[in-house]
């Protein structure tokens, strides 16, 4: 694909095939994703790749912390609840994405199997764990480039036909990820990338989310007019 493509093609995909994706595969999305720059050359994150019964735990463990009402735990800052535009694009991709799915307003039972799918991880062959090193948390900078880095894989994978949704939700009960991802006390849990073969009948995969304009969203200083 051309950059463009890949760029303006991509979208979050929420329903996977039941189809393994191939480690060599993974291994050449991850290739071109760490290419990414990161302040001085640092490059703090760490990438645990879950598959098959440890991810099984995982989405079991989400899924019964979180019925039983069991506090969010991740590992990031959070900022409460959105509001303004931000609160209104939030709503926005909501209703898309539940009158995509035929969920009504008012069955709490749909809403929830929803809300559970994302503990579930989307039910993704694979989710990608991308933690950054303990010795720079406290700082903006790390997770800033854990971002670009998580930015750069979600497109690499588009480009090698693989779809991707980057989820919070799946690292909100960090303590289960932790024990079954194995992942090590001298990391910080960022954020996880669900990952696998886009089911092209999963009507929510069809969902474009709108964006800013570029009007919106940019300033020149300095230019001619």
């Amino acid at each position: 694909m051309d950059y463009d493509d890949v760029v303006m093609g991509r979208r979050s995909i929420r329903g996977y095939l039941p189809k393994a994706v191939p480690k060599a595969l993974i291994k050449e999305v991850m290739e071109l994703a760490i290419r990414v720059p990161s302040s001085l050359n640092t490059q703090p994150w760490n990438f645990h790749v879950v598959a098959g019964e440890p991810l099984d735990r995982i989405r079991a463990g989400n899924t019964e912390r979180t019925l039983a009402g069991v506090d969010d735990s991740r590992e990031f800052r959070g900022h409460g609840a959105y509001v303004g535009p931000h609160r209104e694009r939030q709503i926005e991709i909501a209703i898309q994405l539940f009158e995509a799915m035929g969920i009504e307003r008012d069955n709490k039972e749909k809403r929830q199997d929803w809300v559970l799918r994302g503990f579930r991880q989307f039910d993704a062959p694979v989710s990608i764990v991308v933690t950054y090193d303990r010795s720079i948390h406290g700082g903006d900078i790390g997770p800033f480039d854990c971002g670009a880095v998580t930015n750069a894989l979600v497109n690499a994978a588009w480009s090698r036909g693989l779809g991707c949704v980057i989820n919070s939700q799946g690292i909100m009960q960090s303590p289960v990820v932790r024990e079954h991802a194995g992942i090590p006390d001298d990391e910080v849990i960022m954020i996880c990338v669900a990952m696998g073969y886009p089911d092209d009948s999963f009507p929510a995969n069809a969902v474009v989310s709108r964006r800013k304009s570029v009007d919106e969203a940019v300033r020149f200083v300095g230019f001619p007019d």
